[in-house]
C-alpha cells in the first residue's frame, strides 16, 4: 500500500485553492477513486486545474495517487487514479464523540460510575504501554527525575496526538497537553481524566497534580510534577502517612512533611468549567 509523507500546503496558498481543493476532496470521497480527467469534468474545470489541487492534497497527505488498475493505457503515462487517505477522511466531520457519549452513558447507567472508570482505565492500556516503552530508556539513565521522564513522555505523547510539552520549574516540572482527542467525552465524565493522571503519575514515578484540564473548560491540560527531593542524612524518622487523593496537604500544615511512597500517588486539583 503506498504511504504518502505528510507535509503541510503552503501557508499562502489562496483562499479560493483551498475551496476548491476541499471540493476535489469531498468528491473523492463522494464518489471513490477518480482520474484527474472525471474529476475536471465534476468541477466543470481543465483537467491541469485540477492537477494543480491534486499536487498540493498529495503534498498534504490528503490524496494518495496511484497506478489504475490495467496498467499502461497505450503510448505515454499510466493512467493515474486518485484517493482519500486515512488523514485526508479525518477531515471530515464524523460522529466519533456522540458514539463514545452514548456508549459511556450506557456503561454508566447500567454498571455505575466504576464501570465508566473501567472502561476508562481500559481503553488507555495501549497507550500507557506504548508511552512506557519510550520512558523506561529514561528510567534507565543515571539520576533521571521525574521531570527527565516528563519530558521523554512529552514526546511520546505528542506521536499520539496529545501535542504535549514538558518544562521545568522551580517547584519540579509542568507537563502541558495541548490536545485532547476526548476532550467532550470528558467533560461529561471526568473518569477519563482520572484514569489518564493515574497513567503520568506510573509513567513519571511520582506522584502528581492535575491543574487544569481542557474537559473542564481550560486552555491546556497542565499535570505538576514535584521535585524528588532525597531524605535528610540521619532522618529515620516513620514515613508520613500518604495524603488521600484530592487536594495536598498545605506546606506547615500540621502532619504536612516528606514521604515515601512504595505506589505514586495523585493529587487532582479541579479547575472549574
Amino acid at each position: 500500500m503506498e504511504t504518502v509523507a505528510a507535509v503541510a500546503v503552503p501557508a499562502g496558498a489562496p483562499a479560493e485553492d483551498g475551496r476548491t481543493r476541499d471540493r476535489v476532496a469531498g468528491l473523492l470521497l463522494e464518489h471513490g477513486a477518480q482520474s484527474a480527467t472525471e474529476l475536471a469534468a465534476r468541477l466543470g474545470v481543465s483537467p491541469a486545474a485540477v492537477r494543480r489541487h491534486l499536487d498540493g492534497l498529495v503534498a498534504a497527505g490528503r490524496v494518495a495517487e496511484r497506478e489504475a488498475p490495467g496498467g499502461q493505457r497505450g503510448r505515454g503515462r499510466p493512467a493515474r487514479r486518485f484517493t482519500l487517505t486515512d488523514a485526508g477522511r479525518s477531515a471530515f466531520p464524523h460522529a466519533y464523540d456522540d458514539l463514545a457519549l452514548t456508549a459511556l452513558r450506557f456503561v454508566a447507567e447500567h454498571g455505575g460510575p466504576d464501570a465508566v472508570r473501567a472502561v476508562a482505565e481500559q481503553q488507555l492500556t495501549g497507550l500507557a504501554q506504548r508511552c512506557s516503552t519510550a520512558v523506561d530508556s529514561a528510567v534507565e539513565e543515571a539520576g533521571a527525575q521525574p521531570v527527565d521522564r516528563a519530558q521523554v513522555l512529552a514526546a511520546a505523547l505528542t506521536a499520539e496526538g496529545y501535542a504535549a510539552t514538558a518544562s521545568a520549574i522551580s517547584s519540579g516540572g509542568q507537563l502541558c497537553q495541548h490536545h485532547c482527542p476526548v476532550a467532550h467525552v470528558a467533560a461529561e465524565f471526568p473518569q477519563l481524566c482520572e484514569a489518564e493522571t493515574a497513567v503520568i503519575s506510573r509513567l513519571v514515578g511520582t506522584h502528581v497534580q492535575r491543574l487544569a484540564t481542557i474537559a473542564h473548560g481550560d486552555g491546556v491540560c497542565t499535570t505538576h510534577i514535584p521535585t524528588q527531593r532525597a531524605p535528610r542524612p540521619g532522618n529515620k524518622g516513620a514515613p508520613v502517612s500518604p495524603v488521600p487523593a484530592g487536594r495536598a496537604t498545605a506546606p506547615g500544615a500540621p502532619g504536612a512533611g516528606a514521604s515515601t511512597l512504595s505506589t505514586p500517588s495523585i493529587d487532582r486539583e479541579r479547575t472549574p468549567a
